[in-house]
């Protein structure tokens, strides 16, 4: 609607400009010349210049040539606007002569007018076609961008969505294993573990529909998680939380926070005989919001971290470019995963 909008604003401002141009030549040279008569006549250059350039803008249309190479379309405007301009001064000449009868045995027709005449509206055609075919392109040029940007988002979410979807099996076999621990050693403690499963299961499947959560969500989650592990490594595992007041509304992509938890004690504690600590940090400085994990171990006796590193790094891209990062560093028998946000 804007754009049609312009097209007909630039036609009329465009023909009545040319118009004052002509009405400011005549003025210079014969004032006399300037009386209704003329203004009359000047309307009717306006009429028809707007009316055939439209009609030539829907042959274009109509016969596909915007679509054309330059190659294929120059000889074409060409042709077709030397014909339009034809059209144009036909119309010019006769409206002068019929409003004008007394004049013509004065003023005989000669072709060299005509000419002129015809040759000085073409090259207004062709400046008229050369400003619509810009317009054009530039037009479709963005249109081009907008649907490869709309293609782009639409297949960065599918590959969200297939990644989300490796989260829910991979976080229900971990905790199905640390059940599976318990049952023939302490069977209520593996009761109790189940029925914590289940809120956990809950959770995660109203988490997984969304592309970001809530950083208190996400921190629920892994404290649901952790109560289910302190079941199985009772004092073989230390939880410590470190979280500053006023991030809980902060949104990150779901199951990220519960990954590193995950990892933590899947590769840290687990291999550990007098297992260790995970701490949960979540802190803030002027420009980054920073989630760490740390966990007692060694990154040396960890040959593989799973699906849940690779996930996150791939959505952490994915979702914010270069406005997030993650690293994983060993440093004095501790593990360190972290994730920053830019805000």
């Amino acid at each position: 609607m804007v754009a049609k909008r312009f097209y007909w604003l630039a036609q009329f401002i465009g023909w009545t400009a040319y118009c004052g141009l002509l009405t400011l030549s005549v003025y210079t040279n014969n004032p006399s010349h300037i009386d209704s008569v003329f203004f009359f006549n000047i309307m009717v250059i306006i009429v028809a210049g707007v009316s055939v350039t439209h009609l030539q803008r829907y042959m274009f249309l109509k016969l596909g040539w915007l679509s054309y190479k330059l190659p294929r379309l120059i000889p074409r405007l060409l042709l077709s606007s030397f014909f339009f301009s034809i059209l144009i001064g036909i119309v010019d000449i006769s409206t002068d002569y019929l409003s004008n009868v007394n004049t013509i045995k004065d003023n005989p027709l000669e072709f060299s007018d005509v000419i002129v005449n015809v040759f000085s509206i073409l090259l207004l055609v062709l400046f008229w076609n050369a400003i619509y075919f810009t317009f054009h392109f530039f037009q479709q040029s963005r249109n081009q961008e907008v649907h490869n940007l709309e293609l782009t988002a639409s297949n960065r979410e599918s590959e969200l969505k297939n990644l989300r979807s490796q989260l829910n099996p991979h976080f229900l076999f971990n905790s199905l294993n640390s059940i599976r621990a318990l049952i023939t050693v302490e069977p209520e403690k593996a009761k109790v573990s189940i029925t914590t499963l289940s809120n956990l299961l809950r959770q995660s499947l109203v988490l997984g529909r969304e592309n970001l959560v809530a950083l208190e969500s996400e921190l629920d989650l892994a404290k649901s998680y952790l109560e289910l592990e302190k079941i199985r490594f009772e004092e073989r595992l230390t939880i410590e939380w470190e979280v500053t007041i006023g991030l809980e509304g902060f949104e990150i992509p779901p199951f990220t926070l519960q990954m590193l938890v995950e990892n933590a004690i899947k590769h840290g504690i687990s291999n550990l005989k007098d297992g260790g600590v995970v701490r949960i940090k979540v802190d803030e400085t002027d420009s980054e919001v920073i989630i760490q994990v740390k966990n007692s171990g060694n990154l040396e006796v960890v040959v593989d971290l799973g699906v849940g590193i690779d996930n996150i790094k791939q959505r952490l891209l994915l979702q914010y470019g270069e406005g997030a990062s993650f690293e994983l560093k060993e440093e004095n028998d501790f593990v360190y995963a972290t994730m920053k946000f830019k805000k």
